[in-house]
């Protein structure tokens, strides 16, 4: 089935008029230069932004190699620049390894701002004796909406899961979430109609496949001494649509005494660990409720670690498909997230839903529909960056720094595009570097210079 694509400029905000917006998401991994990204380029000089070098810097990264880069930043200044990063920077260990409380940073992120998102936490804490993380409600949303299509189809069929998608996201149909869960599984293996409402939204997917709505939440670091990171501010934003569009199936077969297959592929190693760990415990949730009940079904949830890397996230989702997953939770980054659709998912016919795959050449896919997410697309998170840089920070000039693949070169431009066009800003220079350097000395200097 073709499918007509939905791109939108940018989701309108619900919130308080004139009210800042917020936004992040993970983006890619890569084998030392970054994955399928290219090269990158240098985006541009984009002006030349007065004698004195850029007011603030956006870094778009990832921990392991952002501890490397903040240090060389330290080292050479005082700290006196904004800086402003998205989600995949967001790790509360960093100020301490890094050797500095980072109180010039102010992060982006998705939040957790779905309907059901304190049924959601108070299972994740209970579950592991921890507060939720970064993408954890995606990660539980992504594999619910997987074992639901499932329930409804009636089989282990990547197809059949792919046309229930919409219809237990979408409306109509009876309101369910994480806390009546077991109740939704029993409804859609009966063929009822449901419509799944999670944590992280109300989980409508669009024509594109990706949410219809969205939380995003500004955040700080604790400092060196104190690990973690402080939500200051939090929004919800509705796309043009917020019920959402696209094909679906009619009805639902269902049935019951069988076992659900669904595969997790997340990041247990590499660049993003940190955060996928949570990551995959909040997509083991739904399976452990369903296998936790007296339902007449079982859940066999496969978990392949991507570590990170574009090539190992490939062979891991194709040892899912030959392990006989129909649909897998992930990949968790863009730069993984792309090539595994490409090689693996849409030839395979395999439903993949990513909970923090944020690219938005994971948008223009052409993959019959087979891939969705949970996470928003970047075209938003580039807009509400460049709206934080000029009416939080109230800064005029910026330079980024991005990471060498798809997330970090398109959610630089994307931010360029904005900061310049909406908000009369200026961009310097966009300048990329690769994971795993052992100094980014000389790409700090070339984005700090005017």
């Amino acid at each position: 089935m073709a499918r007509d694509i939905e791109r939108r400029d940018f989701l309108v905000g619900a919130g308080t008029a004139g009210a800042v917006g917020l936004a992040g998401c993970i983006g890619g991994g890569g084998d030392g230069d970054g994955g399928d990204g290219g090269d990158g380029g240098d985006g541009g000089d984009g002006g030349d932004g007065g004698d004195g070098g850029p007011d603030m810097l956006a870094v778009i990264g990832y921990p392991q190699s952002g501890i490397q880069l903040f240090r060389d930043y330290y080292s050479m200044a005082s700290g006196e620049h904004d800086i402003l990063v998205p989600d995949g920077l967001r790790d509360g260990a960093m100020p301490g390894q890094v050797g500095n409380d980072m109180a010039n940073v102010i992060g982006t992120a998705p939040a957790a701002g779905g309907p059901n998102q304190e049924a959601f936490t108070t299972m994740f804490q209970d579950q592991y004796d921890n507060e939720p993380g970064v993408f954890t409600s995606q990660s539980y949303d992504s594999v619910a909406l997987q074992i639901l299509a499932n329930a409804a189809a009636g089989e282990n069929d990547g197809e059949a899961i792919r046309d229930q998608m919409r219809r237990i996201a979408n409306p109509e149909g009876t309101e369910y979430g994480p806390q009546n869960f077991l109740d939704a599984v029993e409804a859609a293996a009966n063929g009822e109609d449901i419509n799944y409402q999670g944590a992280s939204s109300a989980t409508n997917f669009n024509q594109a496949g990706d949410p219809a709505s969205a939380a995003y939440a500004i955040w700080e670091f604790r400092g060196a001494s104190q690990e973690g990171t402080n939500q200051v501010e939090v929004q919800n934003f509705e796309g043009a649509n917020p019920s959402g569009g696209g094909a679906m199936a009619g009805s639902a077969p269902g049935g019951m005494g069988r076992t659900i297959d669904v595969g997790i592929l997340l990041p247990e190693t590499g660049d993003l660990a940190s955060v996928g760990g949570p990551m995959i415990q909040a997509a083991q949730l739904p399976a452990r409720q369903v296998n936790d009940s007296d339902l007449d079904l079982e859940v066999n949830a496969q978990v392949e670690d991507t570590q990170t890397s574009p090539s190992a996230g490939v062979s891991a989702a194709e040892a899912l498909v030959n392990a006989g997953m129909p649909s897998v939770c992930g990949s968790a980054s863009s730069g993984v997230n792309v090539p595994v659709s490409q090689e693996v998912f849409i030839p395979n016919q395999i439903v993949g839903c990513s909970p923090s795959s944020t690219a938005l050449s994971v948008t223009s896919l052409d993959d019959d529909d087979y891939i969705f997410r949970t996470a928003p697309s970047d075209q938003l998170q580039g807009r509400v960056m460049a709206q934080v840089a000029s009416e939080r920070l109230e800064n005029s000039t910026a330079a980024t720094l991005y990471v060498n693949n798809d997330y970090g070169q398109q959610l630089s431009n994307r931010f360029t595009e904005v900061f310049e066009e909406e908000f009369d800003g200026t961009v310097t220079d966009q300048v990329a570097f690769n994971i795993g350097e052992s100094s980014y000395t000389s790409v700090i200097e070339t984005a700090l210079s005017a």
